[in-house]
């Protein structure tokens, strides 16, 4: 797709008033309700589509699947993000109405950090195409952790600061409490962080790693610069509100992992295949719609027995606690009925 300076200049302009308006809707820190969470995902789902559905007007068609595509496999991994974000929170305590502001600067993190390496890839790709078996090698090795993972029963309750932010506390000092949405403040004469600005520190970093997973993906889908770039933005801004809108889900999600290492292990296939064609060997090539069909098929099967088998492992657990009740009861009144024998 050949985008002039112009278009990239009126997309970026596009997007930056649309952070605008959603920095302006959560400056004043509050609780976000289920309701307003709601209404904004909508809202951020439905500019995307719209942005999809011109790209195909515009006579567009190949950029629009690949805008879809990369859209849909962005927010699959945005979701699985949200469950280190979750982490995040809880290890530092954060106060339902900061968390909003939270997420916005580490979305703005994010999508920096991604415009960067959106370039960059973008740069490697073009004068080296023998990058496409690392990027490929990378996400079927992402997709076999992820397997291993899952089936080891392992999750992220014990998350941890790593140690370049450990040295940063150490280097600044941080306050013992939150004061607003300050991040430096004097204490003793001294000027040092507030958590708050170590929580974003830490959902910075962790944005980091991130990008190593998705950009690769995206590349595997559509090497466009501009699709990508597009389809990482929208998959982002709408990241703040799904949190509070699915926070309670995430936990009944409990085969998100095993689809996300499918849909990345067929993207790195899809990479490995076309690195082989481009370098002259006969390989099939996998269709954008093909694509498109795969990863919705897969979110949507790992949603319903997502659902299928935390509603089973809920029942489970209820019939185990009304168990253990009767025989708490049990074992009450045990006693009791010993000692009115006793009595008569």
């Amino acid at each position: 797709m050949d985008v002039s300076w112009t278009v990239w200049a009126l997309t970026i302009f596009g997007l930056s008033a649309l952070i605008a308006v959603d920095f302006f809707i959560g400056r004043k820190p509050h609780d976000v309700s289920t309701k307003e969470a709601g209404i904004w995902t909508i809202v951020w789902i439905a500019l995307a589509v719209l942005f999809g559905v011109g790209l195909m007007v515009v006579g567009e068609s190949q950029a629009s699947g690949e805008f879809f595509a990369g859209f849909i496999t962005e927010k699959s991994l945005s979701v699985d993000n949200l469950f280190v974000f979750v982490l995040i929170m809880a290890k530092f305590s954060v106060p339902s109405h900061l968390q909003q502001r939270v997420l916005l600067i580490g979305v703005l993190i994010a999508l920096v950090l991604r415009a960067i390496f959106i370039a960059a890839g973008a740069a490697v790709i073009a004068n080296f195409s023998w990058v496409f078996y690392i990027f490929g090698a990378f996400l079927i090795y992402t997709a076999w952790k992820l397997i291993q993972e899952a089936r080891a029963g392992e999750d992220e309750d014990d998350w941890e600061e790593n140690r370049l932010l450990k040295k940063i506390e150490t280097r600044f000092g941080v306050d013992d409490k939150y004061h607003g949405t300050k991040l430096f403040i004097q204490k003793n004469g001294k000027r040092i962080m507030t958590p708050l600005m170590v929580v974003m520190l830490a959902i910075g970093m962790t944005d980091v790693l991130f990008a190593l997973d998705s950009i690769p993906a995206i590349f595997g889908l559509t090497q466009d610069p501009y699709i990508v770039f597009t389809a990482n933005a929208f998959a982002l801004m709408g990241l703040r509100q799904l949190y509070f809108l699915i926070g309670g889900l995430l936990k009944k999600l409990v085969h998100l992992s095993y689809g996300l290492s499918v849909i990345l292990g067929f993207i790195g296939v899809k990479l490995v295949l076309h690195a082989l064609h481009e370098n002259g060997v006969h390989t099939p090539e996998i269709s954008i719609p093909f694509s498109l069909s795969v990863i919705g098929g897969v979110l949507v099967i790992t949603t319903i027995t997502s659902l299928i088998a935390s509603k089973k492992q809920a029942a489970a657990e209820a019939e185990e606690a009304a168990k253990a009740e009767v025989a708490e009861k049990a074992e009450t009144a045990g006693p009791a009925d010993e000692e009115s024998k006793t009595l008569s």
